[in-house]
This record gives structure tokens, C-alpha cells and sequence, in this order.
């Protein structure tokens, strides 16, 4: 399932997006910002998948926004005016909406994100980490989970432990949404190294790590789907 957040000042085109996703077998709600300072908040605590971003915004334009964010994940912007099409793509964008669009350009626009996590999935199972003043490479699947220590993470693998300068919402951007998920504003975890689930907490090996009050939902309806 392929995470969205909604960023747009216009109500009403809040509203159509909040369909077009409901309505797509592939995608999911995680938020809705009317504007760019409020996504960069939101984005503080939480995680996406794909950015639905609206140009025109007050205080910070989509595009000025996008160039704000470190390690983004793919984006479809929108807007009523083509003139922006050459700078959006400058930007990396995976596509660009002309409002008013229909439900059947955005399934193209949405299919274009598939193809992108499918063939990141494929090309690159592992993800790189420097630590220690060598540069590891880290398959995913040997992942247990990734703890946040201040300016810095230490990933806990099935057989060893790095610490390095990073943090949680970076990793979580490069690491795939249907494997790993974060479930306290200091872990990520793999979700197929889960043992079992006990109150607000989970175990992983010999591991119990927190679930926070407000990752608790998405947890759940990602370890219970």
C-alpha cells in the first residue's frame, strides 16, 4: 500500500485527491496539509510514501518546498498552470497533474510510482551506511530494526550493529514502506521480524521495542493487513 500525503490550500482539491486515493486498490490517506509549513511539521512525526504537492501555495510554494526536503519520496505535483512543467521535472518529480485531472490521469500518474518502487525494490535490495570509516552494505532482509540515538541511528542487523550521523525520517525514506514502518518517534522496525505484539510494545529477538501513541494506527493496520 502506497502511503500519500495530501498538500494543497484549496479544500475542494483536497477533496477530489482524498477520492482519486480512497478509490485506487494501491493507496492510502496518511494526511492532509493545507500548506507547505504545515507538511514540513507533519512530516517531523510521520512518514509517506508519495507527496501529492500543489504548487501555488501561500508562504512557501510547492516547488520552493520540495527543494526544502533532504530526502524526499516520490512526488506528483499539481497545479492549474502548465508553465511550471520544465521546473517540476528539474526537480525529479515522478509526474505532473494539470488541474482539473481525472480519476484516469491520476491512475497514470500513480502507476508511474509503482514502477519506481518496483524496480528499486529489484535493483537494490540493500541499503549503503558509512560507519566507523567504512562504507557497509546492509541487506534489507538481514534488518531487525533501527534505533534513533540523537543526531545519530545505530542499525541492528542480524549480525552486527552500526552507529552512524543520520536520522529515522531519511532512513524511512529509502527503506521500502511495505517492510520496514516506524512505530516510536525513536525506532523503525522490520516488520517481518516481529515475534509477537504485547501492549504498546513488540519483541524482536531478545529486543522490546515502544510503539508511540501516535504510530500506533498505522502499525496496526500494516501488521494486522
Amino acid at each position: 500500500m502506497i502511503k500519500c500525503l495530501i498538500i494543497d490550500d484549496e479544500p475542494a482539491a483536497r477533496s477530489i485527491l482524498k477520492t482519486y486515493i480512497e478509490d485506487c486498490p494501491d493507496t492510502d490517506v496518511a494526511g492532509e496539509c493545507h500548506d507547505a509549513l504545515q507538511a514540513r511539521k507533519w512530516m517531523n512525526s510521520h512518514s509517506a510514501d508519495l507527496l501529492f504537492v500543489d504548487i501555488n501555495m501561500p508562504k512557501l510554494s510547492g516547488l520552493s518546498f520540495i527543494k526544502t526536503l533532504k530526502d524526499p519520496p516520490q512526488i506528483i505535483l499539481s497545479t492549474a498552470y502548465s508553465e511550471h512543467g520544465v521546473d517540476a521535472f528539474e526537480l525529479g518529480v515522478t509526474d505532473y497533474l494539470l488541474k482539473p485531472f481525472s480519476f484516469e490521469r491520476f491512475l497514470k500518474a500513480v502507476d508511474k510510482v509503482k514502477i519506481n518502487f518496483e524496480n528499486s525494490n529489484i535493483n537494490d535490495p540493500a541499503i549503503s551506511v558509512k560507519a566507523d570509516g567504512k562504507l557497509y552494505r546492509i541487506l534489507l532482509e538481514n534488518i531487525l530494526f533501527i534505533e534513533s540515538q540523537g543526531d545519530y541511528v545505530t542499525l541492528h542487523s542480524k549480525d552486527k550493529k552500526l552507529t552512524f550521523h543520520h536520522s529515522l525520517k531519511e532512513l524511512l525514506n529509502v527503506l521500502p514502506g511495505d517492510q520496514f514502518i516506524r512505530t516510536h518517534r525513536s525506532y523503525i522496525i522490520s516488520l517481518a521480524k516481529i515475534e509477537f505484539l504485547e501492549g504498546n510494545r513488540l519483541k524482536i529477538r531478545d529486543n522490546y521495542i515502544p510503539i508511540g501513541k501516535s504510530y500506533k494506527e498505522g502499525f496496526l493496520s500494516k501488521y494486522t493487513a
